[in-house]
């Protein structure tokens, strides 16, 4: 027995189906937060410009070399941040004596220039360079992090064989076969990195997943297929004693109806037609008559008959009628009870009526569900013999499931599957049953494999294959695989030409299964996902309840929905004119006419609501049990929207007092100001406390308020640039003024989420294509996803050769 989930070797698996070679390399975890970094080959780059001379500290013209910046970093930056005393948010700048440095550890510096920026560094209590120097620096870190030339061959990276997330597995099964079946729903949860469970460094395959993997393919093939006598009849079977009655008992094998009543179930019947009602009796005999029996179909009876069969030698009784399609009460009833106590006979002294069972039989073949002719397509015959049928059948459904044309050796390996059944004398469709499970079972299903001619050589970019590039495609938009059109084009090897990838993103995007967007993208980028997990105190918000949780997911889908829908300018989710209520959210939020649980679009006037920073459901999120929380909301936004994460705060800080004395002496504002006196923790929540604050009049499940118990909210608040702001209004037109902040904030995490993987620093060339895009198509929801897909890490990857 297995005590630990220790994962099996991806290796192992691939080996069973030759692909050891593609998994030579152990997948490693990614964290949550952090992205690695690529080392520099040759530990060279291009030297900088020169210092100018007459100048004491330097501009960002003259591009100083690094001798000429240290000086700075040593005399405003090193006390706090100096290798072997506890750096502050982990970064040590003393240990970095020469240019390269700054390439090899690009992290470190994207994570300087980011506090240079928002003027969080120096911090409030140090002595403070000249203004122009600390943006020289910073524009000085700047011009280095781009020192690489993006006109030239750019490195598109590579995503590590990835397995399909439960979602993906789930659609897959979907779009594969037609069946209503979510199997994933039973697998463990997928890991995260990036801030998505769609990476591929961190799915990885517990021994758990495995056999759910197996038990998966079991249950898909015996739903999809019909078997035996099922794939040539309709023909059902009830236990007598297993379905309903309205009086009795059991007796040996079947029911005893000892008085006047009736056993009876509900059948779907497939279609019109004429059916057999089919039931096995007998009678324990009494009176002058025998046992009658009623066949009735929702309570009208049919159809009557004298049961003369006795216990030893039971009879089967029948009556055919036509019926319509669909659901229906069948039943058998005892009509004629008798019981006489004094009759001379014991044994004759009570008539009872003893059912064994029910049936119901089409008189014809039905016609077989659309799942199954979707696998069969072709049935044996004499001029076709069962393996020839088998063949195409395995051909086919492999091609679809792999989602490229299955090689001869594939084919070849499931139809031993088929033939193995055939020698053990099963039928035809149980052979294509298990030819099915072992597709299913199988790492080109499970696993989003792209192949490499140079595996080995990480300077060998190539762009991926049409069937690979129409499955990066699909997987993007729809959490799913390719659709017919999108295999088609990639058959003809067409679908990078004559302005197909565009049109078939368009197409994509206005498709119903581009809600997978909304709800695996959108909903881990805005984190409303984390509502089923939120619980607010339900003393302090007694409105709070399951409708009022799923009716605050639902603005925010549907709103996220409309933006692809309509393809708006993504600055729509900043502030917006509109949203999406029901009677229950808009009572909520204080706005009347709405009316019913039907979602509806609702025009929002005044200043109170607009785009999703107001949305209940974010609001709910970012905040606290029993509270709200400036400090999660405005790091929310710093994370989401603006992308500049703050640092992880300093060990040991002790938590806001929450009792009932600390809540009189003030607002939370009033007591989180005092809370945050220390000077390690005044620079970051300098950056994030204004922007949480600025959405104070928000409560903790997003109601509107205006005083915080008896205390009046103050939202106003002042950046580190130094923009000030008086409320949640103004806030937001603040962040649309750093749009671009917000559009390259958007676009990196939706190339990582494209991609299924973290980005690295030669990622930033394709980051600047798509943020110019957006600015150059008024912000376009459809030109972020387009640049997107035209982008060279999405259309192209490498070989490995030990890089990330």
């Amino acid at each position: 027995m297995l005590t630990c989930a220790v994962a099996i070797p991806l290796a192992g698996l691939l080996t069973l189906w030759g692909l050891a070679q593609d998994a030579k390399k152990p997948e490693v975890k990614a964290p949550a937060g952090g992205l690695p970094t690529r080392k520099v080959a040759d530990g060279k780059l291009p030297g900088a410009g020169k210092a100018d001379p007459g100048k004491k500290g330097f501009t960002a013209a003259a591009s100083p070399g690094f001798d000429k910046i240290q000086p700075f970093l040593t005399k405003h930056c090193v006390k706090c941040h100096e290798t072997g005393k506890d750096p502050q948010a982990g970064v040590a700048l003393n240990r970095f004596k020469e240019l390269p440095f700054v390439q090899k550890e690009r992290k470190t510096w994207e994570k300087v220039l980011g506090q240079l920026r928002a003027h969080a560094m120096p911090p409030e209590d140090q002595p403070k360079p000249p203004s122009e120097d600390v943006m020289a620096f910073a524009t000085w870190i700047e011009t280095e992090l781009e020192r690489f030339d993006c006109t030239g061959p750019r490195d598109p990276g590579r995503v590590t064989i990835r397995r399909l997330n439960k979602a993906e597995y789930n659609n897959t099964i979907r779009d594969l076969l037609g069946i209503k079946f979510t199997p994933a729903d039973d697998f463990p949860s997928d890991d995260v990195g990036y801030g998505f469970d769609n990476i591929g460094d961190v799915l990885s395959l517990p021994p758990v997943l495995m056999e759910k993997y197996l038990a998966a393919a079991d249950k898909i093939a015996q739903s999809t297929i019909l078997t035996g006598e099922a794939a040539k009849s309709s023909k059902k079977r009830f236990e007598a004693e297993k379905i309903g009655h309205t009086t009795g008992g059991p007796a040996g094998d079947g029911f005893n109806l000892f008085s006047t009543g009736e056993v009876f179930t509900e059948y779907t019947f497939p279609g019109d037609g004429e059916y057999t009602l089919r039931a096995k009796a007998y009678g324990q005999q009494a009176g002058p008559e025998p046992c009658r029996m009623a066949f009735k179909i929702d309570d009208k009876e049919l159809n009557t008959v004298d049961v003369t069969a006795v216990e030893n030698s039971p009879k089967t009784y029948e009556f055919k009628t036509k019926v319509t399609g669909g659901k229906h009460k069948v039943a058998l009833a005892f009509l004629n009870d008798f019981y006489d106590a004094k009759a001379p006979n014991p044994n004759a002294r009570d008539r009872n009526l003893v059912i064994d069972y029910l049936e119901v039989v089409s008189d014809r073949p039905p016609e077989l569900p659309e799942h199954h002719r979707r696998v069969i397509f072709v049935q044996p015959s004499d001029k076709k013999p069962k393996s020839d049928a088998a063949r195409e059948i395995i051909e086919r459904f492999a091609g679809k499931a792999f989602r490229r044309p299955a090689t001869a050796d594939e084919v070849k390996r499931l139809l031993g599957l088929f033939e193995l059944t055939q020698k053990n004398g099963d039928p035809f469709e149980t052979g294509i049953q298990l030819a099915l499970q072992g597709a299913l079972v199988s790492p080109h299903f499970l696993f989003r494999i792209e192949s490499d001619s140079q595996p080995n050589d990480p300077g060998a970019s190539h762009p991926i294959t049409d069937y690979e590039l129409a499955t990066r495609l699909s997987y993007f938009l729809w959490s799913s695989m390719p659709d017919d059109t999108l295999f088609d084009l990639a058959k003809q090897g067409t679908l990078r030409k004559n302005g197909n990838l565009e049109a078939q993103v368009r197409r994509m995007l206005k498709d119903p299964k581009a809600i997978a967007l909304t709800d695996n993208f959108a909903g881990q980028w805005l984190q409303f996902r984390n509502l089923k997990q939120v619980a607010p105190n339900r003393r302090q918000f007694p409105s709070f309840d399951d409708a009022l949780r799923t009716a605050m997911a639902k603005e925010t889908e549907q709103f996220f929905a409309a933006i692809v829908r309509e393809d708006r300018s993504i600055l729509d989710f900043l502030d917006a004119d509109f949203t999406y209520l029901n009677e229950r959210l808009a009572k909520h939020y204080g706005i009347e006419g709405v009316k019913g649980d039907e979602f509806q679009r609702v025009s929002l006037k005044g200043d109170q609501r607009g785009g999703v920073l107001t949305h209940a459901s974010v609001l709910t999120v970012t905040s606290n049990p029993t509270r709200t929380s400036p400090v999660k909301r405005g790091k929310w936004i710093l994370e989401q929207i603006l992308g500049a994460a703050p640092p992880p705060p300093p060990p040991n800080v002790p938590e806001l007092s929450e009792d009932k004395k600390a809540v009189l002496t003030g607002s939370l504002r009033q007591r989180m100001e005092q809370h945050r006196a220390n000077p390690a923790c005044a620079s970051c929540h300098a950056r994030m406390d204004p922007l949480g604050f600025g959405f104070e009049n928000y409560d903790a499940i997003g109601s509107w308020r205006q005083k915080d118990g008896k205390f009046d909210i103050d939202p106003s608040g002042t950046l580190p640039s130094g923009k000030t702001f008086k409320g949640p209004a103004e806030l937001k037109t603040v962040l649309k003024e750093r749009s671009q902040e917000f559009s390259r904030c958007l676009a990196e995490k939706m190339l990582t989420y494209a991609l299924g993987r973290g980005l690295e620093y030669y990622d930033k060339c394709a980051v600047d294509q798509v943020v110019s895009a957006l600015e150059k198509n008024q912000h376009k929801f459809s030109s972020l996803v387009i640049s997107i897909v035209n982008s060279d890490p999405f259309q192209k990857r490498r070989g490995d050769g030990g890089e990330p």
